[in-house]
Parts: structure tokens; C-alpha cells; sequence
């Protein structure tokens, strides 16, 4: 019978798992950490337990925090195995896995009242975020802060006195501990998304301007949001990763997180509050990490974003397996090689050829069984962050676009909603009903998907993109997926 997880359990857990070198009863909160899905348990919450295992800065711990109902449902999980959490490394051949314990509790979904109460305690000097690329309330066109967003316009109205929204939380924080004397926590985001940072800071400050400018003022000067860039390969779970957890490892965990060994984490060293040491684990602190965070979004998410759409539509259901297919492979070396990493500038200490060649090896892991669906989700905030800023670089160096053109083809033909044997595709974006009806009238007019001005902005308006996108949205549509994909590599397209 598989070991359910607990601290009780921790000596049989140790015969097949590594546990925790601290016990975790000893532990302080230092962090409130908002979302704690599978990324921010396989990446955050294990550098936290790497420097805990060494003995250090024990008054660090995670308390959690969320605003939807998927993190209550996450946070009823994870009470019921003490705030476990199993990680499972995987890699071609071999897997390990280990107990991981930092976080030593879960503030209540939907009480506002207990979050920034929590949030005022002097305690807490870092409040960190993994809330996905969407939860930003950001114009995809304008890639601004979004004031006019219905849950911040309602943030506003509420003056801040029961916030829904986690920006109107950490808002709130702030003041309250403004208006006690205590020195403001650090906002730092852990999502993959360009200049987290700042987008955090204008997203905070943008909600203060709408209610107390002389808040926004102090946030602007008081607040640090260091920038960093955060990479480990971390598919969702699911029925499969709790079945190989209990047979290969004999632990029952209710929410396990499956991973890559890789990982990394890139910082800017802005905390007045002051932060662990996470240095002795890993991270690298640096003075900017624009370079490091521009190579990663250009070249592994947009690379991921490349061979998503064509294999979704020829019924490839692991990313490993899209690496297999010669097309998909060749697809994104090509565009890889020619159209993204020349206008990729230099990053310290970093050859971006063998960067590029890590990077095909961890989408070829045949063990982390990460899902074309999970890559093909939400184009629309991704396709403007991950694939059309490269487009709109290459477009203003008067370079050809075809090969990135026809990436965000394939996401048009995907939308539409079926692949190219007929089967039904289901809905995988927040704005899915508009993007099907958009990808249905692009069929016969592909202006008409580049009219969504709030994604495409400019590139609409750009003669050279226009003719690249139409020519290979009516392409996939005349001949498919896989006949596209001989024809770019090639060269008649």
C-alpha cells in the first residue's frame, strides 16, 4: 500500500523519497506567496527547501494565498498532507523524487480580511506571485496595465475594503502597513512574463492611482519589484503523474508535482526588506536581468509556442513526441536558427547556440510527459508576448517574417477548433468563443484575425506581415498541418 503523505510519515517516506532535513514545525513565515500551483511549488518553494536542508534562514517560510477557486481546491489538498509536497525530477533516464516542506500554511480563500491582516504582519517582508501571464490585467496590444478591467474597476469602487483581486490585496497590505509604521514588503513576481517586475509595479501602482494617488506616490517610492526570470519545465497533473508517484516511489499524494531536473532562476537583488539566501541554492543575482529574461521568452516559450499549434493539429498529445516527428522538430530549429535567434542581443556569460541546444533537449525528455494542450494554452496572452515581439524586431531590421508568420497561422487555424482529422478541439483559452468565431471568419479572410487590434497592434498595419500571415493561413487551410510544414522546410513557402 502506498505511504500517504504526512509528517508523520516522513521515516518510511525516506525509503524511497528524500524528506525534509528540518522539520518543518520550526519553521516562520517570512513569504506570502500568491498561487501556489505547480510551477511555483517546483521552482520557488524548492530553492526555499534546498537553503532550509542546509540550515539556514529557517524564518523564511511560504504561507500561501489565492483568489480563485482552483486555490481553494489546491489549498484543501494540501492541508490534508501537512503542506507537502512530493517533486518528482524526471529525466530520460532516471527519476527521483523528494518531500518538499516550506510552506507551513495557506491563508483562507475569499477572506480578504485574514489575507491583509496577514499581509501587514511585519513578519512577512517578501510577497512573491505565480498568478500565469493572463492574471496581470495587461492590453495585449499595448502590453500596459489594463485600468479599465472589470475586476480592478470593482477593486476601485470597493475603495480597497473587501479587494478581489490580488493587486487590490496587495494594495491594501501596503497601506494598512503604511498607516501602522511598518516598512513595505517586496512585490515579487515569479511569472514568465517580460519585465515581471515592472509590469507587477504598474499593476499596483495603476490600481492605486484609481483611488489614492498619494498611495500610488508612495508605492512608486517605497516599493521594490525586482525583475526575474524563472525557467523549469513543469507540466500539470493529473491521473497519470499520481499513478506513477505510488507505483514507482509508493507515496500518496494528492496534488504531486512532476518536473525536469533543470531549473533556474534569474534575480534582480532589489529587497529593502531584506530575503533569504538563496544565492547558496542556485539563483543567480545579477543587476539586470532584461538580457536573461529576453532570451528565455524569445527562444524557449517562444519555441514552445512554435511547435504547439502544427502538432496539436496532426494529433501529437506529448511534447516529446512532437520533438520526434521530423517536421515539428525542423520546424523549430528553422525558425529557431533563422528568425529568432539572430535578433536575440548578447546575454552575459551565455553562448545562445548552446543555449538553444539545451533548450531541444528538455522539450525531448520523454519523462515529463508535458501535453501539446498545455503549450497550446492561452494564445492570446502568450502569441504577444512569446512570438509577435520577434516578429515586430525583425519587421523594423526590414528582415523576412515568414517562418513567425506562419507560427501564429497555425495558432488561427488551432482556434478554429478542430484538428485536421475532424476531431473537435476543446476550448483552451479565456477568450475562446471570440478566437473560434474570429478563426472562422478568417478562413476565407485572414484579415480578419489580425484585426483583433488588441493582440496583432501594429503588425496588422505592417504590408510585409500581412502578406506573410494570409499566404500561410491559406496555405494550412489548402493543403494541412503536416503538407505546410514540408513545404516550409523546404523552401516553398
Amino acid at each position: 500500500m502506498p505511504i500517504e503523505l504526512s509528517r508523520d510519515a516522513f521515516a518510511e517516506l525516506a525509503e524511497t523519497a528524500a524528506i525534509p532535513g528540518y522539520d518543518p514545525a520550526s519553521l516562520t513565515p517570512g513569504i506570502v506567496h500568491f498561487g501556489v500551483g505547480n510551477f511555483h511549488r517546483a521552482h520557488q518553494a524548492v530553492y526555499l527547501d534546498e537553503l532550509f536542508n542546509l540550515g539556514l534562514d529557517h524564518d523564511w517560510a511560504l504561507i500561501g494565498a489565492g483568489v480563485r477557486a482552483s486555490d481553494d481546491m489546491m489549498r484543501q489538498k494540501l492541508e490534508a498532507q501537512d503542506w507537502l509536497t512530493t517533486v518528482v525530477e524526471q529525466e530520460a533516464d532516471v527519476s527521483t523524487a523528494r518531500v518538499t516542506a516550506p510552506m507551513i500554511g495557506h491563508l483562507p480563500i475569499g477572506n480578504s480580511a485574514a489575507i491583509i491582516a496577514k499581509l501587514a504582519d511585519p513578519a512577512i517582508r517578501i510577497v512573491s506571485l505565480t498568478i500565469t501571464e493572463g492574471g496581470y490585467y495587461i492590453d495585449p496590444a499595448t502590453q500596459k496595465f489594463d485600468p479599465t478591467h472589470p475586476d480592478i474597476a470593482a477593486d476601485a469602487k470597493d475603495l480597497l475594503t473587501q479587494p478581489k483581486t490580488v493587486f487590490g490585496l496587495i494594495l491594501a497590505g501596503i497601506k494598512r502597513r503604511r498607516d501602522v509604521g511598518i516598512e513595505p514588503f517586496t512585490v515579487m513576481s515569479c511569472d514568465n512574463i517580460p519585465g515581471n517586475g515592472h509590469v507587477t509595479e504598474n499593476a499596483v501602482v495603476g490600481l492605486a492611482q484609481l483611488i489614492y494617488p498619494e498611495l500610488a506616490k508612495f508605492v512608486r517610492e517605497n516599493v521594490a519589484f525586482p525583475n526575474g526570470m524563472v525557467d523549469r519545465i513543469t507540466p500539470a497533473t493529473g491521473d497519470r503523474e499520481r499513478s506513477l508517484l505510488s507505483e514507482n516511489f509508493g507515496i500518496e499524494d494528492r496534488w504531486p508535482v512532476f518536473c525536469e531536473s533543470f531549473k533556474q532562476w534569474v534575480l534582480e537583488d532589489d529587497f529593502p526588506a531584506g530575503r533569504p539566501a538563496l544565492e547558496k541554492v542556485g539563483v543567480q543575482f545579477v543587476p539586470d536581468v532584461a538580457p536573461f529574461e529576453h532570451m528565455k521568452i524569445r527562444i524557449l516559450n517562444g519555441g514552445h509556442a512554435t511547435i504547439a499549434y502544427p502538432a496539436a493539429l496532426m494529433d501529437i498529445h506529448f511534447v516529446h513526441e512532437a520533438m520526434e516527428n521530423k517536421l515539428v522538430r525542423g520546424f523549430l530549429e528553422k525558425i529557431e536558427r533563422e528568425e529568432i535567434i539572430p535578433i536575440v542581443p548578447p546575454v552575459p556569460n551565455t553562448d545562445l547556440d548552446e543555449y538553444y541546444q539545451l533548450i531541444e533537449r528538455r522539450f525531448s525528455n520523454p519523462k515529463i510527459g508535458d501535453t501539446v494542450t498545455r503549450l497550446c494554452l492561452d494564445g492570446s496572452n502568450r502569441q504577444p508576448k512569446f512570438i509577435l515581439p520577434s516578429a515586430t524586431d525583425r519587421l523594423a531590421q526590414g528582415k523576412p517574417v515568414a517562418g513567425l508568420a506562419l507560427v501564429s497561422a497555425f495558432w488561427a487555424r488551432y482556434c478554429f477548433g478542430t484538428t485536421d482529422s475532424g476531431k473537435p478541439i476543446a476550448p483552451n483559452d479565456p477568450s475562446w468563443t471570440r478566437l473560434t468565431e474570429t478563426a472562422k471568419r478568417a478562413k476565407d479572410d485572414p484579415a480578419a484575425w489580425l484585426a483583433m487590434s488588441d493582440i496583432f497592434g501594429g503588425l496588422a498595419r505592417e504590408p510585409a506581415y500581412v502578406e506573410a500571415f494570409s499566404h500561410a493561413l491559406n496555405t494550412i487551410w489548402a493543403i494541412g498541418a503536416k503538407s505546410t510544414l514540408e513545404a516550409y522546410l523546404a523552401g516553398r513557402l
